[in-house]
């Protein structure tokens, strides 16, 4: 690796779902204008471009990238810009070319300019041959595109580490659940939809079975790995460091419609599965995280009842 790293830090897909929540407690750590989120797109608005640095950015660009970290002192990129599972299953040739082609750029700017580097993963990697309760260590065979390109952005991270010496480093995401932004076109969705269902309107057609078990992980908990995960000594963490499993919550659908029928009156849920039932059924029911816990001492926060509790007061304060 050759060049100089800084102390910026540089936020890819910035205005997605797990950007929205990220660039907020980034900012909080390191400061207002030490953070710089990016997004391919223009921001209408939205809130993370208006309190603090923020650039319209093209992953694919390799040489902005560059250009970016070099002019703007950077030492850390949180690269989130990607199509989820949904959205890229309906477009997999932009899919590999997004989460791929991005995940690429990073790491050749990371060799460059000696960058630490987030590269987020998703238990998309699993496929119907894994065990329902995840190990880390198992046959990743994902039956989506957006699996396939996670499988490759873990590859390419240990790939990146072994011949140039790129710290890069990433979690295994499950069903992430917020409401300070819109879910993102991924198959669990659902569980962020039902919230914005049960408080405009008190009914919600569910695209997954009432019996469809995923894992999952409220957004607070998850932005708390993820920086968790940055701060660990690098010599603690061993070669699970491109896709952590972590462990997290695991409920039904119809379970999580019950404990929000409990809180809102008159809330229903109808069952009515689409393609995404799919791609729900080749995933695991629950993920083991004992290495993550063991290597940086991961644990979460949230329990089903206090995420439900924590959605229903966001959204009704917005």
């Amino acid at each position: 690796m050759s060049g100089r790293s800084g102390d910026n830090v540089l936020v890819t897909g910035a205005l997605g779902q797990i950007g929205t929540d990220l660039v907020e407690a980034l900012r909080k750590k390191h400061g207002i204008y030490s953070v710089i989120a990016s997004d391919i797109r223009q921001p209408d608005g939205h809130h993370r471009a208006e309190d603090g640095p923020f650039m319209i950015l093209d992953v694919l660009d390799t040489d902005s990238v560059t250009r970016i970290c070099k002019e703007e002192n950077v030492g850390t990129i949180y690269h989130l810009a990607a199509l989820l599972s949904a959205t890229g299953q309906r477009n997999p040739d932009l899919c590999r070319k997004v989460n791929v082609g991005g995940t690429v750029s990073v790491l050749e700017t990371a060799k460059e300019c000696s960058l630490k580097v987030y590269l987020p993963s998703s238990i998309a990697v699993f496929g119907p041959d894994a065990p329902k309760h995840a190990p880390q260590v198992t046959d990743l065979n994902p039956t989506t595109v957006y699996g396939e390109t996670k499988v490759t952005g873990e590859a390419l991270a240990l790939e990146y580490r072994k011949k140039y010496g790129v710290d890069a480093r990433g979690i295994r995401y499950p069903g992430l659940v917020s409401y300070k932004a819109p879910a993102g076109g991924g198959t669990t969705d659902y569980a962020v939809e039902i919230f914005h269902s049960a408080i405009d309107g008190g009914n919600y057609e569910c695209f997954v079975r009432a019996d469809t078990r995923l894992p999952m992980l409220y957004m607070d908990d998850a932005i708390r790995a993820t920086i968790s995960l940055m701060d660990a000594p690098t010599d603690s963490l061993g070669p699970s460091r491109a896709g952590y499993n972590i462990s997290c919550l695991s409920f039904t659908a119809k379970e999580l419609a019950d404990v929000i029928s409990e809180r809102v009156d008159g809330f229903t849920c109808d069952f009515v599965p689409d393609v995404r039932q799919e791609y729900a059924d080749s995933w695991p029911d629950s993920i083991d995280g004992s290495i993550a816990e063991r290597e940086w001492g991961w644990a979460p926060e949230f329990d089903l009842d206090q995420m439900v509790e924590e959605m229903l007061q966001g959204l009704s304060g917005n």
